[in-house]
């Protein structure tokens, strides 16, 4: 996380010496009975970093958060002074890059960050009240977090304008990676497995057998995996959750069987030495990968100088209203809609998959049946209405493929390219670091 600024730039000049409460106040206060000047050190510069400053203040309080989240990882961190010297060149880094942002007038707007923050939330499957409680508990502010957000995605959104242009991944690099050892491992398919062990102990009984049997057929029939195994019966059942496997990672007990099953699907009793076992599926990755997609037409109207917020809702509501009555939707998104890229095609938007549009659009799509249109709804971008024309289940496996592979390609390219550019904005900054 980046420390939050005390003092700006302007204040450069007074921040070269220790500010003190007595000097602000000597004017109006009168000296002690015993002529001694109390002073409060505020905070002191340690470094101008070009048109920026870093106290000592903001140090150490990023050295403290470094500390506590290295601890919560279970990390061991370097020798104190060479730990302190690493958080000091990022907080050089973080400000040369903030300094770029400023100068080339990159804003983060407040929809934008809102927008961030509810992903953040929904990807720890929390709404956005319940993770600002989390924060709270965590000793962190909502606004305190909402704010470091901001400038984590100015960096972001310097990093990729002064790199990206530089990382191009081609459909031959792509393919020569997938045919690779590195490649076919990356993108095999992967498992999420249960596994039950019920034991013999040395004797294979009748019992033992047939309550192996009733256990395997409680699964199939899709009963939950952990009340199944907790059944009491001759022997006392082992279980435990193997996580995400590929092929070659599973044992060779079952490495053959697991491939063939489908998600939700589990196995017969597999006989072993050691007793009996079952597996169960709960997902797969990367192979036969369905998802639902949704085909869908929309109207965007925007806020402007000549149309309120609540007057863009009240027309949206009206064009509904007229779609609904038999006016053709597409007809009135090519009068009505501002969006560019849809509008001349009758506000079509094609098949769309999770995740590809914005948190409040998913939301009121995946909430309106096909051949219905959606109730007006507010988006960062203005208000919507949205006709669901048909939804399908779509086999994505290869596409799935592809892109993991053109990810870890460019992933590759654009950390080389990145430590490049961060050595380059280093070595031209001016950095003065004041003596501690």
């Amino acid at each position: 996380m980046i420390a939050t600024k005390l003092f700006r730039p302007a204040l450069l000049c007074a921040l070269l010496f220790p500010l003190s409460l007595a000097a602000q106040n000597a004017a109006d206060t009168p000296a002690p009975a015993n002529n001694a000047t109390q002073v409060q050190t505020l905070d002191r510069v340690i470094a101008i970093v070009d048109d920026d400053v870093i106290l000592a203040g903001e140090l150490q309080s990023a050295v403290q958060r470094a500390e506590a989240n290295a601890k919560r990882a279970n990390r061991e961190l370097p020798p104190a002074e060479q730990f302190r010297r690493q958080i000091f060149d990022q907080l050089v880094l973080e400000s040369l890059q903030l300094q770029i942002a400023k100068r080339a007038g990159v804003r983060i707007s407040d929809s934008e960050l809102n927008d961030a923050m509810e992903r953040i939330a929904q990807q720890n499957n929390m709404t956005l009240e319940q993770f600002s409680q989390a924060l709270s508990k965590d000793g962190v502010p909502y606004a305190q977090a909402r704010e470091q957000l901001r400038r984590e995605l100015l960096i972001q959104r310097v990093q990729q304008g002064s790199v990206s242009e530089h990382v191009q991944i081609t459909d031959q690099e792509v393919e020569n990676f997938l045919s690779s050892p590195d490649g076919q491992a990356l993108t095999a398919p992967q498992f999420h497995i249960l596994h039950a062990l019920i034991p013999t102990n040395g004797a294979d009984s009748d019992s033992v057998r047939n309550f192996a049997g009733q256990l395997a057929e409680r699964l199939r029939a899709g009963e939950d995996f952990n009340r199944v195994m907790a059944t009491a019966g001759p022997v006392t059942v082992q279980h435990n959750d193997l996580g995400w496997r590929t092929k070659e990672d599973l044992p060779s007990l079952f490495a053959d069987v697991v491939p063939t099953l489908g998600a939700g699907q589990s196995t017969d009793p597999i006989r072993s030495p050691s007793g009996y076992h079952l597996i169960k599926v709960v997902e797969v990755r990367g192979k036969g990968e369905l998802i639902q997609q949704t085909k869908a037409r929309h109207i965007l109207l925007k806020p402007s100088a000549i149309r309120s917020d609540e007057q863009c809702q009240q027309l949206a509501a009206q064009l509904r209203q007229r779609a609904l009555s038999g006016t053709d939707f597409s007809e009135l998104a090519r009068q009505y809609s501002e969006d560019i890229g849809s509008a001349m095609e009758g506000g079509e938007l094609g098949w769309t998959s999770p995740g590809q549009l914005v948190a409040a659009f998913q939301r009121a799509m995946d909430n309106t049946a096909p051949g219905q249109i959606s109730e007006p709804f507010k988006s960062r971008y203005g208000w919507h209405i949205v006709m669901v024309e048909q939804r399908r289940q779509q086999d994505v496996s290869d596409d799935m493929r592809r892109n993991m592979a053109r990810n870890y390609l460019h992933d590759k390219k654009y950390q080389e390219e990145l430590d490049g550019w961060l050595r380059k904005i280093r070595d031209e900054a001016f950095v003065d670091i004041k003596k501690t």
